[in-house]
């Protein structure tokens, strides 16, 4: 019972993971204006994503460009891009796995070994999904602070974090965590099986002394003869 918990747990994050991935890669927020010094316009937001940059008027109405070509963004957007779409990729493969290998489902067989095995590779996939996801999102997060405090940056070009990064790192998070609970559960499942095939039952462990205590042996019946 405490195992079919896990699974059902495991489960949970690694879809809320999957669908924060994606999220945040489609999110325009990885960049948002600062107002720092003379930039104090605040009824204007601009933002900066993997796909496209959205400029907010006083919260009403937003204009969103789609960037023109990949080569105008930084190294760090070029890269998250990439290595956001393939976490997106491991996590879809990494949730339909943990499917197969759930306990209330008959795709893959009843064995519990078969099942621990694959259970325990959707949770790698897991944990190397919150991986990817954690790269690009620190990297364009270092980019953001270490121009922030560069005094050659001209301000209007500064930046600060925005809402996607901190998405990013709880999905990560969620990732990791959903992906250890599934190699938690595959390796009780090998405990289970190495301890059900090392102990012999009780009921085998009677029959076989009550047979050798009913079977006389070759020196009781030479006696009798």
């Amino acid at each position: 019972m405490a195992t079919y918990a896990l699974q059902i747990a495991g489960l949970v994050l690694g879809g809320v993971g999957m669908v924060g991935t994606v999220a945040v890669t489609v999110m325009p927020q990885w960049r948002v204006s600062a107002f720092i010094g003379s930039n104090i316009v605040v009824f204007e937001n601009l933002w900066e994503g993997l796909w496209m940059s959205c400029m907010r008027h006083a919260n009403i109405r937003m204009q969103c460009k789609i960037y023109d070509s990949l080569l105008a963004l930084s190294p760090d957007l070029q890269a998250a891009r990439g290595l956001m779409c393939a976490a997106s990729v491991l996590a879809f493969v990494a949730f339909m796995t943990a499917v197969l290998g759930m306990k209330c489902t008959r795709c893959a067989g009843d064995d519990d070994k078969v099942k621990g095995h694959i259970l325990l590779t959707a949770g790698v996939i897991f944990i190397i999904t919150g991986l990817v996801v954690l790269i690009p999102v620190s990297w364009v997060a270092n980019s953001i602070i270490r121009d922030f405090y560069n005094p050659i940056v001209d301000i209007a070009q500064k930046r600060e974090l925005g809402e996607a990064l901190y998405i990013g790192w709880s999905t990560a998070l969620v990732l990791m965590v959903g992906g250890a609970l599934f190699c938690c559960v595959s390796c009780c499942h090998e405990k289970s099986s190495s301890y059900r095939y090392s102990i012999p039952s009780h009921r085998t462990t009677q029959k076989s002394y009550h047979t050798e205590k009913k079977s006389p042996s070759v020196y009781s019946k030479s006696q009798y003869v």
